[in-house]
């Protein structure tokens, strides 16, 4: 049960009345209206503009229509008070019949409470990672893994058909370094003194064990061919070699993708050729020249005529290139192609999840779409800010075996992946965030990963100790819970919280903010503790009371709905909802 969708059902319904009345057109739209929770809560459970957005239609003041709605709505029987505020808003109270059937719905529902129709089976590709396959990903990476693979979770949670896609950049000169690289490795198995690794080639030492493969597999055969023959066996067997490592890295964070799509089968298929044969057709490109860059132009910038993709016609600063001088497609043609094919797979939102160094290519991404699919398909770009590691305040070392920076499995061999994917969501995706290796892991309440999982601990084991304490014959004849026996504020407040997390999923999915269930987390966390800290100095708030069972009864089911809440919240978030600590 969505409190906010059935409030506003019976909104509507009050409109409706009055549009039959006269008082509203008939054909009033709704769109605008928000039903959600008031800023303060001592304003009541829900509030609506519904006055202010319709006075104008309505050719009245806000606050006389809002009169005649509310008029309308204390009627309900599951409106226990309606008041109008400031200039027209409504602020409602649930009656206290309301809250036993949110209640009953949520340990009706279980693991399901929570999801969601919103996005109706639209059809979503999420992107992200899609590290260059040159090496192990490091914490940068990590960021934006977690934080793709928990906006995916939650899109699915609320309706939408979503892809998790890897995009492989594989046809550029960085894989030829790689091979370059790993062949220097190779030499070095084999026996040869290879000395100091030269400026422009990868140095790090996850590549000793590629060399030693290429060894075992060719033996010294490579190193008598001449570098056009060696070069593509050894590219081909270090870009395995790399995503094999890439995967085991992002399965200790639990995350797996459906798709890894290569780029180089955007060229070696001749997707790329068709993609820029349609463009043609559709006049969206032009020879042309471009103006020079601002400040001094780059070494490399060329006055010349060029093939250019119409750009600026869709919202971008530039028209872009599609062929290098040398005839080859520039890496924008591959952006192009790969866009114009997940389009073609119906893919009707793309999100891209990228490092905050991507964000100069966002428009030129969303210029692409908009050319290509004609409106008919969304693409959103979520940066995410860096991660800065620390230990005990201080900066950390960068890795030995990475060579120039901190890897991914490092951080997570060190904290463990719930630790990881929790702290990386507990802050918006574009602030940047601060990891303490030593905080993260201390069992306090400010660690916030500790103070939700040892709630959801906690209750756990209540519920394991309930039945030993109250015999197995009490659960046997238990009924329904009577809902009316939690009358503390503090049981109310937790009751209430129950009731936001459907609306906060929504919300988080409509954002793609991810970030937001965390936060609901612990605040849901620091409700529990909060109540089992009173229980301590008021007995008669304890869970288990042996001469009060239907108490003690509807005080466990209690927490079964609190737990669903925690569980099904950091299963989004992909972190264990662990029963003991």
């Amino acid at each position: 049960m969505n409190i906010f969708h059935h409030i506003r059902d019976k909104v509507e319904k009050a409109l409706k009345t009055l549009a039959g009345r006269g008082v509203l057109p008939e054909d009033t739209d709704f769109s605008h209206i928000t039903v959600e929770a008031p800023r303060d809560p001592a304003h009541g459970d829900v509030t609506t503009n519904a006055a202010m957005v319709l006075a104008k239609p309505a050719g009245r003041k806000p606050r006389d229509l809002a009169e005649e709605i509310t008029a309308l709505l204390r009627d309900d029987p599951d409106i226990g008070s309606v008041e109008i505020a400031g200039p027209g808003f409504i602020n409602m109270r649930l009656s206290e019949a309301f809250w036993p059937r949110l209640m009953d719905a949520v340990l009706e529902l279980g693991e399901a409470y929570g999801r969601s129709d919103l996005g109706q089976g639209l059809k979503v590709n999420v992107e992200y990672v899609s590290a260059n396959p040159t090496g192990p990903l490091h914490v940068g990476h990590c960021r934006g893994a977690v934080f793709g693979d928990a906006l995916a979770n939650l899109l699915e949670e609320t309706g939408h058909e979503v892809t998790r896609e890897y995009y492989i950049n594989d046809a550029g000169a960085q894989v030829d370094v790689l091979a370059r690289s790993a062949f220097l490795r190779y030499r070095e198995a084999l026996g040869e003194d290879i000395g100091e690794i030269p400026s422009g080639l990868y140095p790090g030492a996850y590549l000793k064990p590629v060399g030693k493969a290429l060894a075992e597999k060719y033996g010294d055969s490579l190193r008598n061919m001449p570098e056009e023959e060696w070069l593509p066996l050894v590219r081909d067997f270090a870009i395995d070699a790399m995503m094999d490592m890439i995967r085991d890295d992002l399965a200790a964070l639990g995350i797996t993708h459906e798709v890894f799509f290569s780029e180089r089968t955007l060229h070696e298929s001749g997707l790329i050729d068709d993609t820029i044969r349609e463009l043609r057709e559709r006049g969206l490109v032009y020879e042309g020249r471009l103006p020079p860059p601002k400040g001094k132009p780059p070494e490399d910038w060329e006055d010349r005529e060029q093939l250019l993709f119409r750009a600026t016609e869709f919202g971008d600063d530039i028209d872009r290139p599609l062929v290098k001088s040398d005839g080859s497609y520039t890496y924008f043609a591959a952006d192009v192609a790969y866009i114009r094919d997940k389009l073609a797979r119906g893919f009707r939102q793309l999100v891209y999840v990228l490092g905050a160094d991507h964000g100069g290519y966002v428009k030129r991404l969303q210029a692409v779409n908009r050319a290509l699919s004609g409106g008919e398909a969304e693409l959103v770009a979520r940066l995410c800010q860096l991660v800065k590691l620390f230990r005990g305040g201080e900066p950390v070392r960068m890795s030995k075996r990475a060579g120039d920076f901190v890897t991914l499995r490092d951080v997570v061999d060190e904290v463990g992946p719930d630790v990881v994917r929790f702290m990386m969501l507990t802050r918006k995706n574009d602030a940047p965030l601060d990891f303490d290796f030593e905080k993260v892991t201390e069992q306090s309440r400010d660690n916030p990963v500790f103070y939700v999982q040892y709630a959801h601990a906690r209750i756990c084991s209540v519920l394991r100790n309930a039945r030993e304490e109250l015999g197995e014959e009490v659960f046997a004849s238990a009924g329904r819970p009577d809902w009316s026996l939690l009358k503390d504020e503090a049981e109310m407040t937790i009751v209430k919280r129950i009731g936001e997390y459907p609306r906060m999923l929504e919300a988080a999915a409509k954002a793609h903010e991810p970030h937001r269930v965390a936060f609901y987390l612990q605040d849901l966390a620091a409700d529990f503790h909060a109540l089992w800290n009173k229980g301590k100095e008021s007995p008669h708030l304890r869970f288990i009371l042996k001469d009060q069972v239907d108490l003690s009864l509807t005080r466990l089911a209690f927490l079964r709905a609190i737990r669903y809440c925690l569980a099904n919240g950091l299963h989004l978030l992909g972190v264990r909802p662990v029963e003991e600590m």
